[in-house]
């Protein structure tokens, strides 16, 4: 049996602002993609920052565990590209090729692709633009050679910031602002950026899938789109709220059972990598952590997590933290000396000048946060201290520290703070904004 190509099709900040997950975001082929699809509703990165989310999906280990504790284009990268992805892919006989934005490395040639089809114009964000590269990628589809499997990566830039306008294509007075965020015109203003950003990454989702139907190729292609991290707005972004660690996911490839079927399993980022192995046919490395989710895609009723885990380390700051989440519960914890927010570490918009000015960097934030999602699925009711729920804190305070033994999480052996590389670019705590110049 021929080993199946893999599409991987990934944009940046985009969260579950998709219409596949009930939100009016125009996203029409998106939501024709998730009919044919296993549609993911409770996936989650393992870090809601932009490299080491990548790293930990493509890599299949936590970020620590690939030393991937910050951003490739500040400084941080893995330990050892020949556990990415497309690098192994590469020793199993795939044509690996990327088209658009990786952000795994400070330079795409490190991370092993056999073709890079668009070059990057200098910096990981420079990756062309998406509907150029939707093109390049649909060109590379209908003339791959057919004598082995592919993998392709098409990376969007889209949704990051900073965001097309909307103008005429999305009438801001009826927009609702994603939650939590405030409803005043500037933040609908901006949400109308966002959902006119999702729909040019949508158009070039078509585009490249047509490419693939075009050249006769979708009975043989695993079809896999999901995105990082939540969108870059407060409480999103580098936040371990589910608003910040719920990610969009799904799988389309031939034959199979669940497509057009959604589930509730709880699945991690981690889970993908063992789970394309066994779609392919191939071994799993032995540095792999997830789970494979087959016994999902065969059983949507199925589960192969009882929890997953998320880490922040750096962003465009310091900023230690790790969270453990079941079904029902949700521990999160910081690891840091002090108690504030990081401002460095929420990206510039109008919901961030907006809290700023109403005092936020005056407030505190606790150091451990339990949640239950069933009674609380926004995480307001923080039930740390609640007696009530004494026996459920201890069993995720266990579990998160067996979870960080286990993958030798290197918080567990400082006493200050986990060193950055040499060279990288760290913001300080006092620093408002994430940029390029004020550095520690």
């Amino acid at each position: 049996m021929q080993q199946p190509n893999i599409l991987y099709i990934h944009t940046h900040d985009t969260g579950r602002y998709v219409q596949p997950y009930g939100y009016r975001v125009p996203t029409p082929n998106l939501m024709a993609l998730a009919r044919e699809s296993t549609l993911f509703r409770q996936a989650f990165c393992a870090a809601p920052t932009c490299s080491p989310s990548r790293v930990a999906m493509l890599s299949g280990m936590a970020p620590h565990s690939s030393q991937m504790l910050g951003l490739a284009h500040r400084g941080f990268q893995m330990n050892d590209y020949s556990r990415h992805l497309a690098s192994y892919l590469g020793t199993q006989g795939y044509h690996t090729a990327l088209c658009g934005v990786q952000h795994e490395a400070p330079d795409s040639r490190m991370i092993g692709y056999e073709q890079i089809l668009q070059a990057e114009a200098g910096e990981w964000w420079e990756g062309g633009d998406d509907r150029t590269n939707a093109h390049c990628v649909g060109e590379y589809i209908r003339c791959v050679p057919k004598d082995r499997p592919f993998f392709l990566s098409f990376g969007m830039l889209n949704t990051h910031r900073k965001y097309p306008q909307h103008g005429e294509y999305v009438n801001p007075d009826y927009v609702q602002p994603a939650f939590p965020l405030y409803d005043n015109a500037a933040n609908r203003a901006d949400m109308a950026d966002f959902m006119r950003s999702a729909q040019i990454a949508d158009e070039c989702v078509g585009e490249v899938l047509r490419a693939l139907d075009e050249a006769g190729l979708r009975e043989n292609t695993v079809v896999l789109s999901t995105t990082d991290h939540g969108i870059a707005m407060p409480f999103m972004k580098c936040s371990l709220y589910d608003t910040g660690i719920g990610v969009s996911l799904m799988l389309r490839y031939p034959g199979n059972p669940s497509a057009g079927k959604a589930t509730d399993a709880l699945v991690s980022h981690l889970d993908v990598f063992p789970t394309l192995c066994d779609l392919a046919g191939i071994p799993k490395p032995e540095w792999l952590q997830g789970q494979s989710l087959l016994p999902v895609l065969k059983d949507t009723d199925a589960k192969v997590n009882e929890e997953i885990f998320g880490e922040v380390t750096y962003h465009a700051a310091y900023e230690p933290a790790r969270c453990t989440r079941t079904q029902r519960y949700k521990l999160i914890r910081y690891y840091d000396f002090h108690n504030g927010y990081v401002p460095a570490n929420i990206d510039a918009s109008p919901a961030k000048d907006l809290l700023l000015s109403c005092g936020l960097l005056g407030q505190t934030r606790a150091q451990d946060m339990l949640f239950d999602l069933w009674m609380d699925p926004v995480e307001r009711v923080n039930l740390a201290q609640d007696a009530r729920y004494g026996e459920v804190y201890n069993d995720l305070s266990r579990r998160l520290y067996a979870w960080m033994e286990r993958t030798d999480d290197p918080l567990l052996h400082v006493r200050h703070r986990v060193p950055a590389p040499l060279g990288a670019k760290v913001n300080p705590l006092s620093c408002v904004e994430p940029n390029e110049t004020d550095f520690e």
